[in-house]
């Protein structure tokens, strides 16, 4: 008894490791699940020594102590995920892009967070150029401490001699210290984990294309002979983002139309079709394409209209035509739609 009593401590003395220790061992002991695994590795650390360091506590002790931390629990009235990473995604959509690079890229560079963690996250065709880029002794780091799933696949699209080179350098890996590779991970990461925000949300073909969408006809197939001259392949990416009124038939499935076409104003509809019609060609095709996949009814009722406004200013045409191949455009980006890709069209 004397001995046990000797044990004894004060709780206000003890640390609050040993405390949580203490916590820890209680709960194992009770057989609950638990995982420390989030916390910093310098804690988990910390508490496995503690518990290493517990001998027998006594009751009075223990309930003192689990007083307290359910007391403290008690008292929490807000709880968070608890770092940057999680407090960025609840904030999705609530703050912009550059400021959430920014909180990543603090994020990474502060004390405490392993870089191997961001690295481990890249895909393997998103490490292949760091693997191109950084010498052979780092690029065996790499590897090594990649999973190995990730690592087979990051090795099958190296190109051979390097691959081979990669491989016979893991094996003086061995003297490697834990600092170094912790230094090394924290350059790499920063290097090619944070990546700079665009200016524009969206890539330039689509921007360019985009624009050539609301562009006159005139105007679209200029700036395109123009892009031809310049730069022929991103030309010809621009002509595929470029959806025109001659594409609707090709494009657009005939059951789509209806969506489209509840979305634009008949006196608009009327002049769009009635000036395709005037123009011939591909813009004539598209206007009869039109018709023919809506009711019999509003068909002719259209065609009706047309005959009676007879022939269409080309400026006014334009614009109307523009309107339609908005609207269209607009059911798209709303997920609403879907148009049929170049390439499948031509098959």
């Amino acid at each position: 008894m004397s001995q046990i009593a000797a044990r004894r401590a004060d709780p206000a003395t003890l640390s609050r490791q040993r405390k949580a220790a203490m916590i820890v061992q209680l709960l194992l002991a009770d057989g609950q699940k638990m995982s420390l695994a989030k916390l910093p590795e310098d804690m988990q650390m910390r508490i496995a020594r503690e518990l290493g360091a517990l001998r027998i506590v006594d009751r009075e002790t223990l309930h003192a102590v689990a007083t307290e931390f359910a007391q403290e629990l008690q008292d929490i009235g807000l709880t968070a995920t608890g770092g940057v990473e999680s407090a960025i995604a609840a904030l999705a959509g609530r703050i912009s892009p550059g400021a959430a690079a920014r909180l990543k890229s603090e994020a990474a560079q502060a004390h405490g967070l392993d870089p191997w963690a961001q690295l481990t996250h890249l895909t393997a065709a998103e490490l292949l150029p760091l693997m191109q880029s950084e010498s052979i002794e780092i690029g065996a780091v790499v590897l090594a401490k990649l999973p190995v799933a990730k690592a087979a696949e990051l090795l099958a699209l190296l190109p051979g001699e390097r691959a081979r080179r990669i491989t016979y350098a893991m094996s003086q890996t061995g003297a490697v210290t834990p600092s170094a590779v912790k230094r090394i991970g924290a350059s790499l990461a920063a290097e090619h984990c944070i990546k700079p925000v665009p200016a524009f949300a969206h890539p330039p073909v689509q921007r360019v294309g985009a624009i050539l969408n609301s562009s006159q006809a005139a105007t679209r197939n200029s700036m395109l002979e123009g892009l031809g001259s310049a730069d022929p392949a991103f030309a010809e990416q621009v002509r595929r983002a470029i959806f025109t009124f001659p594409d609707i038939p090709a494009r657009m499935t005939p059951m789509d139309l209806p969506k489209v076409l509840r979305g634009v104003d008949q006196p608009v509809l009327v002049m769009a079709l009635s000036h395709a019609a005037a123009m011939g060609g591909e813009d004539a095709t598209a206007a009869d394409f039109i018709l023919a996949n809506m009711s019999q009814r509003m068909a002719e009722s259209l065609r009706e209209e047309i005959r009676e406004r007879g022939r269409v200013k080309k400026s006014d045409g334009e614009t109307a035509i523009g309107t339609v191949v908005a609207a269209i455009r607009e059911k798209v980006d709303a997920g609403e739609i879907a148009l049929i890709l170049p390439e499948e069209a031509e098959e």
